[in-house]
C-alpha cells in the first residue's frame, strides 16, 4: 500500500484529499497544527485503519516514522482573513515549513507536491494567467506574506528539485469552493451563503466588476492527483476558467438560496486583483484534465453544506 503524507490535511483542501487517497488505497499520514484546520472535517477517517493523524507544526522539525512514498505540502493559512491574522505563521510555513518538508521529501526519496496558489500573479497584467507569466506582485503589501511565501516556496522546490534530485510537482491552485468550507473565511462563496442564509445584505466589495474564476473541489482534487502521478515538474494552474464578476456570483448566489437579501458595496480591499482567470492549456494537454462539474451544480452543493451546518 503506498504511503503518502498531506501537511494541512485537517483543512479544507486538504481533507478533501485525504478522502481522495484514502479511496485509491493508499495509507495516509495527515498532519496539521489546526490553527485554521479542524478536526471535525476529518473526523469520519478517524479509525480508519488506512489513515493517521499527527498533531504537529511543520514549520519545526519534521519527524515520521516509515517510509514515505509521496508528500502533498497543503499546510498554510489560504484566506486573506486568516494570513492577515498570521502574518509571520504564514511566512515561516511558506519557507521554513516547505524546506522542513522538503528536506524530509529528500530523506524519504518520496515525490513532493507542493501547492502553490494563482496569488503568485498578484494583480494580473496578463489575461487569462498562463503558468509562464511571472505576476505583478506587491511585496510590502498586506497580501504580500502570502504571496510571497507561495512564490518562495515555489522557487525552493525548484532548487530542491535541480540541485538535490527531488521530485517534484508544484499545482498553482485557483480560487475553488465546495464542502467543508469555513463559514467565516473571508472567501466570497461562503460569505454570500452565510449572508444569505441569515437574511443578511450580502457584501460586495468595490464596484463588483472584479472577476474570479471558480473550481468545484472534486475537480480541484481530481487535477491534484493527475498531476502527482504525472512526469510534470514546473507549475501547471489548476482552476476552472468560467469566469465570472463577484457582482454576478452575488446575484446567483440570491437565486439559489431564494433569499430576499439586498447587494451592500463596500470599499475594495487594497492589492485585490482585478480579475483572476486561470488558462488551464498545459491541464489539459499534459494531463487530461479539466473541470466537469458546472458552477450551478457545484453551488448547489455548497449551499446544501451550508443550509445543514449554519
Amino acid at each position: 500500500m503506498p504511503r503518502v503524507l498531506i501537511t494541512g490535511g485537517a483543512g479544507f483542501l486538504g481533507s478533501h484529499l485525504c478522502d481522495k487517497f484514502v479511496n485509491e488505497g493508499y495509507e495516509v499520514v495527515c498532519m496539521d497544527n489546526l490553527i485554521t484546520g479542524n478536526m471535525e472535517n476529518i473526523a469520519h477517517l478517524i479509525g480508519n485503519p488506512q489513515f493517521s493523524f499527527v498533531h504537529h507544526n511543520v514549520s519545526n522539525y519534521i519527524y515520521v516514522s516509515g517510509s514515505l512514498d509521496y508528500i502533498l505540502h497543503f499546510a498554510s493559512p489560504a484566506s486573506p482573513i486568516d494570513y492577515l491574522k498570521y502574518p509571520i505563521q504564514t511566512l515561516k510555513v511558506g519557507s521554513l515549513g516547505t524546506h522542513n518538508v522538503l528536506g524530509l521529501a529528500m530523506a524519504k526519496k518520496a515525490r513532493f507536491l507542493l501547492a502553490s496558489t494563482s496569488e503568485v500573479y498578484g494583480d494580473p497584467l496578463i489575461h487569462p494567467q498562463q503558468e509562464d507569466y511571472w505576476g505583478n506582485v506587491n511585496p510590502v503589501g498586506i497580501r504580500g506574506v502570502y504571496d510571497e511565501a507561495k512564490r518562495f516556496s515555489e522557487a525552493m522546490t525548484m532548487a530542491y528539485m535541480r540541485y538535490h534530485g527531488v521530485e517534484t510537482r508544484i499545482v498553482r491552485i485557483f480560487n475553488t469552493y465546495g464542502e467543508r468550507m469555513r463559514l467565516h473565511d473571508g472567501r466570497a462563496i461562503p460569505a454570500f451563503m452565510s449572508q444569505a442564509l441569515r437574511g443578511e445584505p450580502l457584501t460586495v466589495f468595490g464596484d463588483g466588476t472584479q472577476t474570479r474564476s471558480v473550481c468545484y473541489v472534486k475537480d480541484l482534487v481530481d487535477g491534484i492527483y493527475k498531476l502527482l502521478l504525472s512526469n510534470e515538474s514546473y507549475p501547471v494552474n489548476i482552476g476552472n476558467p468560467d469566469e465570472i464578476s463577484m457582482l454576478d456570483l452575488a446575484k446567483e448566489i440570491i437565486e439559489l438560496t431564494g433569499t430576499t437579501s439586498s447587494i451592500e458595496f463596500k470599499d475594495l480591499p487594497q492589492d485585490d486583483p482585478k480579475v483572476r482567470q486561470p488558462d488551464i492549456s498545459r491541464a489539459k494537454t499534459i494531463l487530461n484534465w479539466e473541470p466537469q462539474i458546472q458552477r450551478a451544480e457545484g453551488l448547489r452543493r455548497t449551499y446544501e453544506y451550508f443550509r445543514a451546518n449554519i
